[in-house]
Protein backbone atom coordinates (compact mmCIF):
# COMPACT_ATOMS: atom_id res chain seq x y z
CA UNK A 1 0.00 0.00 0.00
CA UNK A 2 1.44 3.27 -1.12
CA UNK A 3 1.50 6.23 1.23
CA UNK A 4 2.34 9.66 1.13
CA UNK A 5 3.43 11.88 3.87
CA UNK A 6 3.87 15.91 3.98
CA UNK A 7 6.22 17.09 5.38
CA UNK A 8 6.97 20.83 6.90
CA UNK A 9 10.43 21.06 6.33
CA UNK A 10 10.72 24.33 7.70
CA UNK A 11 9.55 23.37 11.04
CA UNK A 12 12.43 23.16 14.20
CA UNK A 13 15.45 24.27 15.34
CA UNK A 14 17.06 22.53 11.98
CA UNK A 15 14.90 22.96 9.56
CA UNK A 16 15.72 22.00 6.17
CA UNK A 17 19.30 20.44 6.91
CA UNK A 18 17.43 17.75 9.24
CA UNK A 19 14.11 17.64 7.86
CA UNK A 20 14.83 16.93 3.80
CA UNK A 21 18.27 14.30 4.93
CA UNK A 22 16.31 12.30 6.96
CA UNK A 23 13.03 11.77 4.55
CA UNK A 24 15.00 10.65 2.12
CA UNK A 25 16.74 8.23 4.15
CA UNK A 26 13.01 7.26 5.29
CA UNK A 27 12.31 6.68 1.39
CA UNK A 28 15.11 4.37 1.04
CA UNK A 29 14.20 2.06 4.21
CA UNK A 30 10.58 1.98 3.63
CA UNK A 31 9.79 1.23 -0.56
CA UNK A 32 5.99 2.06 0.38
CA UNK A 33 6.67 5.56 1.30
CA UNK A 34 6.59 8.81 -0.64
CA UNK A 35 6.95 12.16 0.92
CA UNK A 36 5.90 15.87 -0.17
CA UNK A 37 8.23 18.32 1.21
CA UNK A 38 6.67 21.44 1.84
CA UNK A 39 8.85 24.56 2.63
CA UNK A 40 10.98 27.65 0.68
CA UNK A 41 11.47 25.92 -2.74
CA UNK A 42 14.87 27.52 -3.33
CA UNK A 43 15.96 26.33 0.24
CA UNK A 44 14.71 22.64 -0.76
CA UNK A 45 15.99 21.64 -4.18
CA UNK A 46 19.51 21.94 -3.45
CA UNK A 47 18.96 19.30 -0.70
CA UNK A 48 17.92 16.74 -2.61
CA UNK A 49 19.62 13.98 -4.90
CA UNK A 50 18.19 13.06 -8.11
CA UNK A 51 14.20 12.40 -7.96
CA UNK A 52 14.13 9.46 -6.07
CA UNK A 53 12.51 7.22 -8.17
CA UNK A 54 9.39 10.22 -8.43
CA UNK A 55 8.88 9.56 -4.96
CA UNK A 56 9.48 12.82 -3.72
CA UNK A 57 8.01 15.74 -4.60
CA UNK A 58 8.26 19.75 -3.42
CA UNK A 59 5.41 22.21 -2.31
CA UNK A 60 6.23 25.48 -2.13
CA UNK A 61 5.54 27.10 0.90
CA UNK A 62 6.16 31.12 1.24
CA UNK A 63 5.87 31.52 5.00
CA UNK A 64 7.28 30.14 8.14
CA UNK A 65 5.84 29.48 11.44
CA UNK A 66 8.42 30.80 14.36
CA UNK A 67 9.24 28.42 17.31
CA UNK A 68 7.81 31.12 19.82
CA UNK A 69 4.68 32.46 17.69
CA UNK A 70 1.80 32.88 18.83
CA UNK A 71 -0.58 29.53 17.52
CA UNK A 72 -3.61 32.42 17.49
CA UNK A 73 -1.32 34.56 15.09
CA UNK A 74 -0.03 31.50 13.12
CA UNK A 75 -3.65 30.32 12.30
CA UNK A 76 -4.59 33.49 10.90
CA UNK A 77 -1.97 35.37 9.66
CA UNK A 78 0.26 32.52 7.65
CA UNK A 79 -2.21 30.33 5.71
CA UNK A 80 0.77 29.95 3.38
CA UNK A 81 3.26 28.44 5.98
CA UNK A 82 4.81 25.47 5.45
CA UNK A 83 3.37 24.20 8.12
CA UNK A 84 -0.51 24.72 7.24
CA UNK A 85 0.30 23.94 3.69
CA UNK A 86 1.32 20.22 4.95
CA UNK A 87 -1.41 19.86 6.72
CA UNK A 88 -3.86 21.16 4.02
CA UNK A 89 -2.27 18.52 1.78
CA UNK A 90 -3.96 15.79 4.49
CA UNK A 91 -7.29 17.69 3.87
CA UNK A 92 -7.26 17.45 0.12
CA UNK A 93 -6.24 13.92 0.40
CA UNK A 94 -2.80 14.43 -1.43
CA UNK A 95 -1.61 12.80 1.95
CA UNK A 96 -2.37 10.15 3.79
CA UNK A 97 -0.19 12.24 6.77
CA UNK A 98 1.87 14.73 8.03
CA UNK A 99 4.95 15.70 10.42
CA UNK A 100 6.36 18.70 11.83
CA UNK A 101 8.84 19.55 14.16
CA UNK A 102 7.96 23.12 14.43
CA UNK A 103 5.30 25.31 17.12
CA UNK A 104 3.48 22.43 18.80
CA UNK A 105 0.60 24.86 19.88
CA UNK A 106 0.13 26.25 16.39
CA UNK A 107 0.65 22.58 14.97
CA UNK A 108 -2.41 22.09 17.10
CA UNK A 109 -4.47 24.79 16.36
CA UNK A 110 -4.11 24.60 13.05
CA UNK A 111 -5.08 21.02 12.77
CA UNK A 112 -7.84 21.34 14.80
CA UNK A 113 -8.93 24.18 12.35
CA UNK A 114 -8.46 22.38 8.81
CA UNK A 115 -8.82 18.60 9.67
CA UNK A 116 -11.75 19.12 12.51
CA UNK A 117 -12.10 16.32 15.36
CA UNK A 118 -13.52 12.67 14.57
CA UNK A 119 -17.02 12.00 15.55
CA UNK A 120 -17.70 11.54 19.50
CA UNK A 121 -14.39 13.37 19.79
CA UNK A 122 -13.98 16.33 22.11
CA UNK A 123 -10.53 17.25 22.06
CA UNK A 124 -7.76 15.88 20.58
CA UNK A 125 -4.70 14.66 22.54
CA UNK A 126 -0.87 14.05 22.34
CA UNK A 127 0.81 10.41 22.41
CA UNK A 128 4.26 9.42 22.07
CA UNK A 129 5.89 6.36 23.01
CA UNK A 130 8.39 6.05 26.19
CA UNK A 131 11.05 2.99 26.90
CA UNK A 132 9.75 0.38 29.74
CA UNK A 133 11.74 -2.28 31.49
CA UNK A 134 8.78 -4.66 29.24
CA UNK A 135 9.56 -2.73 25.83
CA UNK A 136 7.46 0.46 25.64
CA UNK A 137 4.38 2.38 26.83
CA UNK A 138 2.26 5.04 24.86
CA UNK A 139 1.07 7.69 27.13
CA UNK A 140 -1.25 10.40 26.38
CA UNK A 141 -2.65 13.24 26.98
CA UNK A 142 1.16 15.02 26.79
CA UNK A 143 -0.57 18.83 26.48
CA UNK A 144 -2.46 19.12 24.06
CA UNK A 145 -5.15 19.88 27.22
CA UNK A 146 -4.54 21.41 30.15
CA UNK A 147 -7.66 20.95 31.37
CA UNK A 148 -9.80 17.46 30.98
CA UNK A 149 -12.91 16.01 32.41
CA UNK A 150 -13.72 12.66 32.93
CA UNK A 151 -15.26 11.71 29.05
CA UNK A 152 -11.89 13.25 27.69
CA UNK A 153 -9.83 10.71 29.86
CA UNK A 154 -12.46 7.92 28.21
CA UNK A 155 -12.18 9.38 24.85
CA UNK A 156 -7.97 9.41 25.43
CA UNK A 157 -8.09 5.68 26.60
CA UNK A 158 -10.32 4.88 23.45
CA UNK A 159 -8.01 6.61 21.21
CA UNK A 160 -4.51 5.43 22.33
CA UNK A 161 -5.44 1.92 23.23
CA UNK A 162 -6.88 1.59 19.36
CA UNK A 163 -3.50 3.20 18.21
CA UNK A 164 -1.92 0.08 20.02
CA UNK A 165 -4.36 -2.41 18.53
CA UNK A 166 -3.64 -1.04 15.49
CA UNK A 167 0.24 -0.65 15.13
CA UNK A 168 0.87 -3.25 17.20
CA UNK A 169 -1.55 -5.90 16.66
CA UNK A 170 -2.38 -6.46 20.07
CA UNK A 171 -6.12 -7.57 20.61
CA UNK A 172 -6.69 -5.87 23.80
CA UNK A 173 -4.12 -2.96 25.19
CA UNK A 174 -4.22 -2.80 28.59
CA UNK A 175 -4.78 0.44 29.67
CA UNK A 176 -3.78 2.35 32.86
CA UNK A 177 -5.22 5.71 34.59
CA UNK A 178 -2.00 7.78 35.93
CA UNK A 179 -2.51 8.51 39.64
CA UNK A 180 -1.39 8.88 43.00
CA UNK A 181 -2.10 5.74 44.23
CA UNK A 182 -3.28 1.99 43.16
CA UNK A 183 -5.78 2.54 45.56
CA UNK A 184 -9.47 3.27 43.50
CA UNK A 185 -9.89 5.90 46.85
CA UNK A 186 -7.23 8.09 45.63
CA UNK A 187 -7.29 10.99 43.44
CA UNK A 188 -9.23 14.02 42.54
CA UNK A 189 -12.97 13.40 41.74
CA UNK A 190 -12.21 13.56 37.85
CA UNK A 191 -9.67 11.06 38.27
CA UNK A 192 -12.25 8.86 39.75
CA UNK A 193 -15.03 9.25 37.49
CA UNK A 194 -12.99 8.89 34.88
CA UNK A 195 -12.24 5.18 36.38
CA UNK A 196 -15.29 4.37 36.80
CA UNK A 197 -16.12 5.30 33.06
CA UNK A 198 -12.90 3.34 32.22
CA UNK A 199 -14.61 0.29 34.02
CA UNK A 200 -17.59 0.23 31.96
CA UNK A 201 -16.22 0.91 29.39
CA UNK A 202 -15.53 -2.30 27.91
CA UNK A 203 -11.98 -1.29 27.42
CA UNK A 204 -9.08 -3.78 29.27
CA UNK A 205 -8.47 -1.42 32.15
CA UNK A 206 -5.99 -2.38 34.72
CA UNK A 207 -6.44 0.19 37.11
CA UNK A 208 -4.43 3.11 38.10
CA UNK A 209 -1.08 3.40 37.78
CA UNK A 210 1.49 5.22 39.81
CA UNK A 211 4.00 7.66 37.85
CA UNK A 212 6.82 4.80 38.35
CA UNK A 213 4.41 2.38 36.82
CA UNK A 214 4.72 4.02 33.77
CA UNK A 215 8.48 3.04 33.28
CA UNK A 216 8.12 -0.32 34.76
CA UNK A 217 5.55 -1.13 32.08
CA UNK A 218 2.21 -1.66 34.24
CA UNK A 219 0.13 -1.08 31.11
CA UNK A 220 0.17 -0.70 27.19
CA UNK A 221 -1.37 2.66 27.42
CA UNK A 222 -1.28 5.27 30.42
CA UNK A 223 -3.58 8.06 30.16
CA UNK A 224 -3.78 11.25 32.03
CA UNK A 225 -4.46 15.15 31.47
CA UNK A 226 -2.29 17.00 29.58
CA UNK A 227 -0.54 19.40 32.34
CA UNK A 228 0.19 16.03 34.56
CA UNK A 229 1.13 14.11 31.24
CA UNK A 230 3.37 17.47 30.35
CA UNK A 231 5.39 17.48 33.72
CA UNK A 232 5.55 13.71 34.02
CA UNK A 233 6.85 14.30 30.33
CA UNK A 234 9.35 16.92 31.05
CA UNK A 235 10.23 15.91 34.76
CA UNK A 236 11.48 12.19 32.56
CA UNK A 237 13.55 14.11 30.03
CA UNK A 238 15.53 15.93 32.73
CA UNK A 239 16.09 13.07 34.70
CA UNK A 240 17.71 11.29 32.25
CA UNK A 241 20.13 14.04 30.73
CA UNK A 242 20.98 14.48 34.72
CA UNK A 243 21.82 10.77 35.30
CA UNK A 244 23.90 10.52 31.76
CA UNK A 245 25.60 13.86 32.71
CA UNK A 246 26.41 12.09 36.28
CA UNK A 247 28.17 9.15 34.43
CA UNK A 248 29.96 10.96 32.15
CA UNK A 249 31.15 13.27 34.94
CA UNK A 250 32.16 10.16 36.89
CA UNK A 251 33.70 8.41 34.17
CA UNK A 252 36.48 11.36 33.79
CA UNK A 253 37.35 11.98 37.25
CA UNK A 254 40.42 10.36 36.72
CA UNK A 255 42.63 7.61 35.18
CA UNK A 256 41.26 4.85 37.01
CA UNK A 257 37.36 5.70 36.24
CA UNK A 258 38.37 6.56 32.27
CA UNK A 259 39.75 2.86 32.14
CA UNK A 260 36.44 1.69 33.61
CA UNK A 261 35.39 3.18 31.38
CA UNK A 262 36.65 1.79 28.31
CA UNK A 263 36.00 -1.64 30.33
CA UNK A 264 32.46 -0.79 30.63
CA UNK A 265 31.69 0.69 27.26
CA UNK A 266 29.93 -2.21 25.40
CA UNK A 267 27.42 -1.75 28.35
CA UNK A 268 27.18 2.19 28.37
CA UNK A 269 26.65 1.75 24.38
CA UNK A 270 23.66 -0.74 24.82
CA UNK A 271 22.07 1.54 27.89
CA UNK A 272 22.39 4.36 25.72
CA UNK A 273 20.48 2.46 22.71
CA UNK A 274 17.81 1.69 25.08
CA UNK A 275 17.24 4.66 26.56
CA UNK A 276 18.08 7.00 23.72
CA UNK A 277 15.01 9.00 23.29
CA UNK A 278 15.36 9.49 19.65
CA UNK A 279 13.92 5.91 19.29
CA UNK A 280 10.90 7.33 20.22
CA UNK A 281 10.51 10.75 18.60
CA UNK A 282 7.21 11.39 17.09
CA UNK A 283 3.84 11.97 19.37
CA UNK A 284 0.52 11.37 17.05
CA UNK A 285 -2.29 14.30 17.41
CA UNK A 286 -4.95 11.87 17.70
CA UNK A 287 -8.68 12.32 17.35
CA UNK A 288 -8.30 14.32 14.43
CA UNK A 289 -9.95 13.80 10.99
CA UNK A 290 -6.16 13.05 9.68
CA UNK A 291 -3.17 11.74 10.12
CA UNK A 292 -0.52 14.45 11.98
CA UNK A 293 2.58 13.83 13.67
CA UNK A 294 4.58 16.45 16.19
CA UNK A 295 8.25 15.53 16.32
CA UNK A 296 10.59 17.07 18.94
CA UNK A 297 11.76 20.54 17.93
CA UNK A 298 15.57 19.66 18.37
CA UNK A 299 15.41 16.12 16.16
CA UNK A 300 18.39 15.54 14.62
CA UNK A 301 18.10 13.20 11.01
CA UNK A 302 17.91 10.17 13.28
CA UNK A 303 14.94 10.91 15.40
CA UNK A 304 13.28 12.87 12.46
CA UNK A 305 13.28 9.99 10.79
CA UNK A 306 11.64 8.04 13.61
CA UNK A 307 8.97 10.05 13.62
CA UNK A 308 8.06 9.78 9.94
CA UNK A 309 7.77 6.08 10.53
CA UNK A 310 5.57 7.10 13.34
CA UNK A 311 3.49 8.89 10.30
CA UNK A 312 3.78 5.58 7.83
CA UNK A 313 3.01 3.50 10.13
CA UNK A 314 -0.19 5.54 11.42
CA UNK A 315 -1.52 5.71 7.87
CA UNK A 316 -0.81 2.33 7.05
CA UNK A 317 -2.78 0.89 9.68
CA UNK A 318 -5.80 2.95 9.18
CA UNK A 319 -5.34 4.49 12.94
CA UNK A 320 -7.60 7.42 12.65
CA UNK A 321 -11.08 5.20 10.41
CA UNK A 322 -10.52 2.05 13.48
CA UNK A 323 -10.97 5.53 16.72
CA UNK A 324 -13.70 6.59 14.29
CA UNK A 325 -15.68 3.33 14.18
CA UNK A 326 -14.91 2.41 17.90
CA UNK A 327 -16.67 5.85 18.66
CA UNK A 328 -19.33 5.08 16.41
CA UNK A 329 -19.52 1.38 18.43
CA UNK A 330 -19.65 2.89 21.89
CA UNK A 331 -21.94 5.62 20.70
CA UNK A 332 -24.72 3.15 19.78
CA UNK A 333 -25.75 1.56 23.03
CA UNK A 334 -26.48 4.81 24.60
CA UNK A 335 -28.25 5.64 21.33
CA UNK A 336 -30.72 2.62 21.42
CA UNK A 337 -31.05 3.06 25.22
Amino acid sequence: MAITIAIDCMGGDHGPRVTVPAALAAIERHPELSVVLVGREDELRPLLKGDAGGRVAVRHASEVVAMDESPALALRGKKDSSMRVAVNLVKSGEAQGCISAGNTGALMAISRFVLKTLPGIDRPAICTTLPTVKGHVHVLDLGANVDSGPEHLLQFAVMGTTLVAAVEHKERPTVGLLNIGEEEIKGNEVVKQAADLLRASGLNFVGNVEGDGVYMGDADVVVCDGFVGNVALKISEGLAQMLATFLRQEFKKNLFTKLAALTALPVLNAFKRRADHRRYNGACLLGLKGVVVKSHGSADVFAFGNAIGVALETAANGVIERISERMAAMAAPQENA
